[in-house]
């Protein structure tokens, strides 16, 4: 899925075409996403104007003269900018900007797990207000996180995970952070002594942050919205690497199931 650095990359690469853009239209091939496009959307957004491209965790917020559109790429959804390319069968809309060549925002969603949303009050929705801060703004903090753990048994894995306390961070990147972190995935979060959620906090801060720098990772799916992988992938320390070398000290790295998703993690580095 998408995690935050994935989306904070397509929401970069849209700015420059859709900031300041006027909609001229919405073409709906297939309208069953995770919820369904509403039939009156395409009439509601025609000549609206897209003052500003936003994310909330890991949903891209296209604020317009009035209200916003909120957008989910899904298990496994891409958005791209294209011009008159014939869309393919995993293409459910186009966003058509006004302006000569003719601009589309194109969302590739081969499982249907997205979703194309308006709101008047985004920020009032039930899919963003109940989420919690965001890791990459001023105020994030290993305070922030160690109150929220406070008193639960919960793995801090899934801890992480739970967008409701943190927004945005995903399997790749948890598992990531735990490693810098030297904390182990099946720890219980209520468990972890204050400094050590601090050395945690700035380890989801750099993995992050790396991660957005480098374009997220491409595993299967994902690209940005020009097309181009996202090369964190070559950059992965424990992720996907069961039985390689810890690049600390060498033990193999070891995979274990927690939550019902995969957790990978070196067995002498985090405890």
């Amino acid at each position: 899925m998408p995690e935050l650095p994935e989306v904070e990359t397509t929401r970069r690469g849209l700015i420059p075409w859709m900031r300041g853009a006027r909609i001229a239209d919405l073409v709906v091939r297939d309208p069953r996403l995770r919820w369904p496009i509403e039939p009156d959307l395409r009439a509601r957004l025609r000549g609206r104007l897209i003052t500003d491209i936003g994310r909330r965790g890991k949903y891209l917020l296209v604020w317009l003269d009035r209200g916003a559109l909120i957008l989910h790429l899904g298990m496994s959804g891409s958005l791209k900018v294209v011009g008159d390319a014939p869309a393919g069968p995993h293409d459910p809309f186009d966003l058509v900007l006004a302006g000569t060549p003719t601009v589309r925002v194109r969302l590739r969603d081969p499982r249907r797990f997205g979703a194309l949303l308006y709101s008047d009050d985004p920020r009032s929705h039930p899919l963003i207000a109940g989420l919690g801060p965001e890791p990459l703004e001023p105020g994030f903090t290993g305070a922030t996180l160690h109150a929220r753990a406070h008193r639960r048994t919960t793995a801090i894995r899934d801890l992480l995970l739970n967008g409701h306390i943190v927004a945005g961070i995903g399997n790749i990147y948890a598992n990531e952070a735990l490693f810098a972190a030297g904390i182990h995935p099946r720890r219980a979060a209520g468990r972890i002594a204050a400094r050590r959620y601090d050395t945690l906090a700035r380890a989801i801060v750099t993995v992050l942050s790396q991660a957005v720098a480098a374009g997220g990772t491409t595993l299967k799916d994902f690209s940005a919205s020009d097309g181009r992988p996202g090369y964190f992938q070559q950059k992965l320390q424990v992720y996907g690497r069961t039985g390689e070398a810890c690049p600390r000290c060498a033990t193999p790295i070891a995979r274990l199931t927690v939550g019902a998703r995969s957790c990978y993690y070196c067995p002498h580095c985090q405890r």
